[in-house]
């Protein structure tokens, strides 16, 4: 399968009569394709796109494209869709951003370049949302599991939603058989098996502890989306809270969510393998 990252959207540029340039970027995952064009503002569509696409493929068009700008999405798709490729909403574009990062440092030299503020990948995020009601779950905790027992206590069970890429198996990150990896685990009673269809709708890419008034944990979905899952100002709550978040650091971001009906062990409704980025 052939897969890119790409970017489409203003750079802080501007052309002789003043339009804002906008800059495609498309890459591999391991940067051994890369293509860079310009584009006027006024020119900026879907045809566009669809033309830039087929001259950087040649015969060889991409299967997948993965995006992360929420207002480069609806236009790749568009123009994709003619070429019969598959875009993916995805945070996970690490080369993409490493190599826009790398292109900051470019612009300034330009002649160009407008001395406009410029944040290469920061998107306007929408405030946490509350969980909606009728999804609450019994109760909910912190909880941990060695690494090993990630793969082999979840892989090739019967669970109706399961992802766990591979990218993400502790084996694959060389995390240490020893180190205990967090999780969120939520009871959710007769109200498990909608939970679990609910995340999986809005894709979960990862669960983070905020202190505030109450503190909070706030689920990170889709390519902004935020939700908040629970709060609470208990002093254990808090101090596993924390720790939560150390294990999280020791193992890479590494962390899981798990829906099941009650605490038996028994069934699980949903469960992902999650990670910081």
């Amino acid at each position: 399968m052939i897969l890119w990252q790409a970017d489409f959207y203003r750079r802080p540029l501007q052309d002789a009569t003043q339009q804002p340039l906008w800059e495609l970027l498309l890459c591999t995952p391991d940067r051994t394709f890369e293509w860079v064009v310009w584009c006027p503002q006024s020119k900026a569509n879907a045809d566009w796109l669809t033309s830039q696409i087929q001259a950087a493929a040649g015969d060889r068009l991409p299967d997948r494209i993965q995006v992360f700008r929420p207002q480069s999405l609806g236009l790749l798709e568009t123009a994709c869709q003619p070429l019969g490729i598959t875009v993916e909403p995805t945070r996970q574009t690490s080369a993409l951003k490493q190599w826009l990062e790398e292109r900051v440092n470019i612009y300034p030299t330009l002649p160009e370049f407008t001395q406009q503020p410029y944040q290469p990948f920061q998107l306007d995020r929408p405030p946490p949302m509350p969980l909606p009601e009728q999804l609450w779950g019994d109760r909910w905790r912190f909880a941990s599991l060695p690494a090993p027992e990630i793969e082999s206590g979840f892989r090739g069970r019967p669970i109706p939603i399961l992802e766990m890429p591979e990218s993400r198996l502790p084996v694959n990150l060389g995390i240490a058989s020893t180190m205990k990896v967090p999780g969120i685990v939520i009871d959710g009673g007769r109200q498990a098996m909608r939970l679990a269809r609910w995340l999986a709708q809005v894709h979960p890419v990862s669960i983070h502890s905020i202190p505030g008034a109450p503190d909070g944990l706030i689920l990170e979905a889709g390519l902004i989306d935020r939700w908040v899952v629970a709060t609470y100002d208990d002093s254990e709550v808090r101090t596993a809270a924390q720790l939560y978040e150390q294990r999280k650091q020791a193992a890479q971001g590494l962390h899981f969510l798990l829906v099941q009906p009650d605490d038996s062990g028994v069934t699980y409704s949903g469960f992902w393998l999650l990670q910081d980025f």
